[in-house]
């Protein structure tokens, strides 16, 4: 195993990524440096009061990105690691994923650092109301639309959607979506991200003539993607031999009991004590020999130190940020297939984009309906980052950044830069 990591911010990730793809598009230089800025950064206190009566102060995050192809969307994040650095690096990466899916929007996410498994629920709804407050002015169905991500659930979004209407005194339910069905929530939209996972790695699979019965599938993360893409994987015939979450990694040469492990974990709020397979490290998970390695849990997690120990033919990335650029290009040398995280996890915001134009409607989808547009969306943009990969002779991530970045360019282009 390789011991030299090198030490980089996730966004200097983000931007390496763009630069290769932006040196094949031969970009105007004012264009690339424009593009490498996000357009507004938003820090700010979130004073609450603990259920004890103590005052506690967090800091929240809002970076939106890019607002050529519409306003802005990306999710809201919960989570102690939490920083300028990584919103901004999730805000970028949401302006090319909802660019390469094509959808009307530009790119977006918030943050607060903090634990949500530390706080009660009256807590979590003092700091969402503060934290939406902050932001009454910037966001909207046609300014900024804020969704879950993690950490954070669809009755934070309620908060966040009821903290907004009163305080511009309208009901606005497409503010933010990833709400409760009964508020205005989309059906599908809790397994869409998990489903694009799973509809894009089928197809990969079947164009390197990788049969689904019994193909063997590790998926790190048993959130809300890893688990659904897991659940969606074993529907198709394939075998899940490993998971994983924050408590540890669990293997099982004969198959996982997914929907055993799904229940286990809704009962006990996580994998720690299950008895379905044998424990391991998260290390020697992303080592398994497999044919589908789904990384879906948090950023950087294959890197130069175990690029080279993977064992996966495929790579499809349910998380986002989840491979550094030196893992890439080992990848890329080994023969490794990475369907990139922009492509591969758009489903969540593919299905967020069908929520706001319900919302926005008022007129509301089937749950068959929303999967099979959802299907039509990734297998057509899944289709032609293929197409351009073989005829440019790159890896799809490559070509991914290069769709979106010249449908982003292309809007710039049309609509001038105001100054």
């Amino acid at each position: 195993m390789i011991s030299a990591v090198r030490e980089v911010s996730v966004f200097g990730d983000a931007i390496a990524y763009f630069n290769e793809a932006a040196a094949l598009l031969d970009l105007d230089p004012g264009i690339r440096r424009l593009l490498t800025k996000p357009s507004r950064q938003i820090i700010f206190a979130i004073p609450f009061t603990r259920d004890n009566g103590e005052m506690e102060v967090f800091t929240g995050y809002r970076v939106q990105y890019n607002f050529a192809r519409g306003p802005a969307k990306g999710g809201i994040r919960f989570h102690p690691g939490v920083t300028l650095d990584e919103v901004t690096a999730l805000a970028f990466w949401m302006t090319w994923k909802c660019a390469v899916v094509d959808l009307p929007f530009g790119g977006g996410k918030g943050g607060v650092t903090c634990d949500p498994t530390t706080l009660s629920k009256g807590e979590l709804e003092r700091i969402t109301r503060r934290y939406a407050a902050e932001l009454v002015e910037v966001v909207g169905p046609d300014k900024d639309v804020p969704a879950p991500d993690v950490g954070t659930t669809a009755q934070i979004m309620a908060w966040f959607m009821d903290t907004y209407s009163m305080h511009v005194r309208e009901h606005v339910p497409g503010v933010v979506t990833g709400k409760p069905l009964e508020i205005g929530g989309s059906k599908g939209r809790v397994e869409a991200t998990g489903r694009g996972v799973s509809l894009v790695a089928l197809a990969q699979m079947h164009r390197m003539g990788i049969g689904t019965k019994g193909a063997k599938i590790v998926v790190q993360g048993f959130g809300n993607v890893g688990s659904i893409a897991a659940k969606l994987f074993v529907d198709a015939g394939c075998t899940v031999i490993a998971i994983s979450d924050v408590t540890g990694a669990y293997y099982n040469e004969r198959g996982i009991d997914v929907a055993g492990a799904i229940a286990y974990a809704q009962e006990h709020a996580s994998l720690d004590g299950y008895r379905g397979g044998e424990r391991i490290t998260n290390e020697a998970l992303l080592e398994l020999p497999c044919d589908v390695l789904v990384p879906a849990a948090l950023e950087k997690q294959l890197t130069i130190a175990n690029a080279a120990d993977v064992s996966a033919k495929l790579i499809v990335e349910g998380a986002n940020g989840p491979t550094t650029p030196e893992a890439d290009h080992i990848f890329a040398q080994r023969g490794i297939v990475v369907i990139p995280d922009i492509l591969a996890n758009a489903g969540g915001v593919t299905v967020s984009y069908f929520e706001w134009a319900q919302d926005r409607a008022g007129y509301f989808w089937k749950e068959s309906e929303v999967n099979e547009r959802l299907a039509d969306v990734m297998l057509e943009h899944y289709g032609a980052v293929v197409e351009l990969a073989q005829l440019r002779d790159i890896p799809l991530r490559t070509a991914a950044y290069m769709l979106a970045i010249d449908r982003v360019v292309t809007s710039m282009r049309l609509r001038g830069v105001y100054a």
